[in-house]
């Protein structure tokens, strides 16, 4: 994958998201391992759908549900159309920086992990409010009992992996429910025929809860959080960047 550029399939879930969704975009787009954004807009009410009727760009495409069905099928529906060689979700409220695709991808085009997590947690405590934290911990802790993991991170957004394992998972869930779906599914080993456990590593990342814009630093040096995942850190990136269209 050495001469490979744009290798990410982006799906951006988009409700209500009007102030934000187009800068979203316009960040997704710079980044140079984007293939192509696909944005599903679950029923938006606030004039979200009329800016995304505005959007043209050949690497942007926008679904539209018929209604409110929650994230889970808003994801669901994303992933199913994702054409690229790895799929990563990207939430349309500016936490989440699209400048650090590069340091999760870095794993997957070594071939030293088939999903990384974009972790907030392995830095240390972020700056975010308690209760998301104390709630995220919660739900990661059970996860790791329940499957012998050592994640720091089950309901980041930030999960990045083989297109044809995200559309193999069988998901179900159509609200935010699917977090947890998706990180079990991946985890067990007895869901797939094969009984193939994937390599799951994280890497950290950095995230703003002001909405007033995207942090512009990357992460530090990815750790494994299974049994079976292996050190991902490397130096230099594989997916080469290119000048955009």
């Amino acid at each position: 994958m050495n001469e490979r550029t744009r290798c990410l399939s982006v799906v951006i879930p988009c409700y209500n998201e009007s102030a934000t969704v187009a800068t979203v975009v316009e960040h997704v787009l710079a980044s140079p391992y984007t293939a192509e954004v696909v944005i599903v807009d679950d029923g938006s009410t606030d004039g979200t759908r009329d800016i995304l009727a505005g959007l043209s760009h050949p690497r942007v495409r926008v679904l539209l549900q018929p209604h409110n069905q929650g994230k889970g099928a808003a994801l669901r529906r994303g992933f199913a159309e994702a054409t690229a060689d790895y799929v990563v979700v990207q939430d349309a409220d500016l936490e989440y920086d699209p400048a650090e695709y590069g340091a999760l991808v870095q794993p997957l085009a070594d071939d030293l992990a088939d999903v990384v997590y974009g972790s907030r947690f392995l830095a240390g405590r972020p700056a975010a409010p308690w209760l998301s934290i104390f709630a995220n911990q919660v739900l990661t802790g059970v996860t790791n009992l329940l499957y012998g993991s050592r994640i720091t991170d089950m309901e980041t957004c930030y999960k990045v992996m083989e297109r044809e394992i995200a559309q193999s998972l069988g998901l179900e869930s159509n609200r935010f429910d699917i977090e947890p779906e998706i990180t079990s599914k991946l985890l067990r080993a007895d869901h797939f025929s094969t009984s193939r456990l994937f390599r799951v590593s994280a890497t950290q990342i950095s995230v703003s809860h002001t909405r007033a814009g995207m942090v512009s630093h990357t992460g530090s040096p990815e750790r494994p959080i299974t049994r079976r995942a292996v050190s991902t850190a490397s130096p230099m990136l594989t997916c080469t960047p290119v000048p955009m269209l």
